[in-house]
């Protein structure tokens, strides 16, 4: 279920559906996901914290917000 991203709290584990801030070439999604923890949330936007490091969001880009439960345990090597 979707909600106002606006709802979101810091610590909660979090996909956000934005689009893009460039131009995708021809055949490539105009939209991207951003999964992860919330660290941020204020009127401008959110921050996420990925695995790749933390994604600013601006508030204009988001298009669908909704939690996640926490990421299954990782499994030994």
């Amino acid at each position: 279920m979707s909600l106002d991203w606006r709802a979101l709290h810091p610590g909660e584990r979090v996909v956000v559906r934005r689009r893009r801030d460039d131009e995708p070439a021809p055949g490539e999604p105009r939209l991207t996901d951003v999964l992860g923890e919330v660290l941020r949330c204020d009127d401008d936007g959110l921050t996420v914290r990925t695995r790749g490091g933390d994604v600013d969001v601006p508030g204009a880009d988001v298009v669908l917000a909704k939690r996640v439960p926490p990421p299954p345990p990782r499994r030994p090597r």
